[in-house]
């Protein structure tokens, strides 16, 4: 696993790219004091921009460390800043790396995550050279689940009680794409 960390990436309508401290008020006020979009998280809606600056001064420090990926999502067009998509935690025995996102209720339903998701998912793999990429939801959040197949993960089974979030214990359903899936669909594409 190459050790390369957070760097700048770009789709049609995104830029991917580091946080910085200046992002605190438009990470508050854009999801992280929203109840809507913290409900299935594993922490509470913060209570203030403090708080959130808080988080920042912990990410931050860690962006010098190759094995750390978190990225700000920023809308191409205007600039905003609408979420953030992350490796919540790595396995290097197996090259796997487990993935969690949050977006701006207001950018719901335009297909913005799973665009981040496939960005991360191809710099993952192409560039950090995982083999497995794995993200979990809780069942009654099945839009999240949505995101995961629209960027080409596979269910592959529903964890019972094995999750934990803003609603308590879960049962949580695990999606996963690996190296070999990539490789078989690129053949396909190449075929057509």
């Amino acid at each position: 696993m190459n050790k390369t960390g957070t760097r700048v990436l770009e789709t049609e309508r995104l830029v991917l790219r580091r946080f910085v401290i200046e992002d605190a008020e438009a990470m508050f006020y854009g999801w992280c004091n929203d109840p809507d979009v913290t409900k299935f998280l594993t922490w509470p809606p913060h209570e203030s921009v403090e708080v959130t600056r808080y988080v920042l001064n912990e990410w931050i420090p860690q962006y010098k460390n190759g094995d750390y990926f978190n990225w700000a999502m920023i809308l191409k067009e205007s600039g905003k800043l609408i979420g953030n998509i992350s490796v919540v935690s790595l396995r290097e025995i197996t090259d796997e790396a487990l993935i969690g996102y949050c977006l701006s209720r207001e950018c719901w339903g335009n297909g913005y995550m799973p665009e981040a998701l496939k960005a991360v998912a191809d710099y993952l793999f192409d560039v950090v050279g995982i083999n497995r990429l794995m993200a979990t939801h809780d069942v009654n959040n099945p839009k999240s689940g949505r995101v995961m197949q629209k960027a080409g993960m596979k269910y592959e089974g529903t964890l019972r009680q094995a999750g934990h979030n803003m609603q308590g214990v879960c049962d949580a359903s695990v999606y996963s794409i690996i190296r070999s899936d990539r490789e078989k669909n690129e053949e396909q594409v190449s075929e057509e």
